[in-house]
């Protein structure tokens, strides 16, 4: 079991995405739209509307905004969005992935193509930086749930294909085209989970000092404030020192 490698500045982001709450939910709400609109708009039919529905209960997304968000993609109003993935590289050469679904193209590349460049980093072409990831399902549960073995053998029976676990939580990982099926098993097994998502997972991370750790941070908390932008990662760690440091 390999252990799990953490970004070390959850607690650091938490406040502010406590914060944001209200543009959290506006890209969820993005989400549930697009997912519905592209396939069916009955979760239990559509593998992308199913997660994107779950994530945002896990963050108490109330259910009318859910359930309008849904209605808003059989709407002839419903806008078109198009999905768009970006790729540079940070502060210190750290490869960075943002993930956008934008009804403006133009907009949406100036606006990222300029955080980069404000804040020490360089935009790349596609393909630049996503060889260092692995396209998967990642499926999080709080330590609450039970030991190491037992999230383990729960997960293997689900069909994963890892489980990272710490004193924090489990984070189990599986193929992409499995991760409604996978999410649904643990489901039965294990109770409903804090977050079901894709994700591009580092293959390997860099831990960074405390002066690149604040460019990055600043880096990421700028893109993550567009609109347009849905998901930021990027292959780096930050160590417990650090962390501290960063408050």
């Amino acid at each position: 079991m390999a252990g799990h490698s953490k970004w070390a500045n959850i607690q650091h982001r938490k406040g502010k995405q406590d914060k944001l709450r209200s543009k959290m939910f506006s890209k969820l709400a993005k989400e549930i739209t697009v997912a519905a609109k592209m396939g069916d708009p009955d979760p239990d039919k559509n593998p992308r509307l199913r997660l994107a529905v779950k994530a945002a209960k896990a963050v108490s997304m109330p259910k009318d905004v859910i359930d309008r968000a849904i209605k808003k993609s059989q709407g002839g109003d419903a806008e078109d969005y198009t999905e768009l993935r970006y790729e540079g590289y940070g502060p210190n050469g750290i490869a960075v992935i943002v993930e956008t679904m934008t009804d403006n193209v133009n907009r949406t590349a100036s606006n990222v193509r300029s955080y980069f460049t404000k804040n020490g980093g360089n935009l790349g072409t596609t393909g630049s930086v996503s060889f260092m990831f692995d396209r998967m399902g990642e499926i999080t549960y709080p330590a609450s749930v039970g030991d190491a073995d037992t999230v383990m053998m729960a997960a293997l029976e689900a069909g994963a294909e890892d489980v990272e676990s710490d004193e924090d939580g489990h984070w189990i990982y599986c193929p992409m085209d499995d991760l409604a099926a996978v999410s649904d098993a643990l489901e039965a097994a294990l109770g409903e989970a804090d977050e079901a998502k894709l994700i591009w997972k580092p293959q390997t991370r860099t831990e960074v000092d405390l002066e690149t750790a604040q460019k990055l941070m600043k880096l990421i908390d700028t893109l993550e404030e567009d609109d347009d932008v849905q998901n930021v990662t990027a292959n780096f760690d930050i160590p417990e020192d650090v962390a501290q440091q960063l408050g």
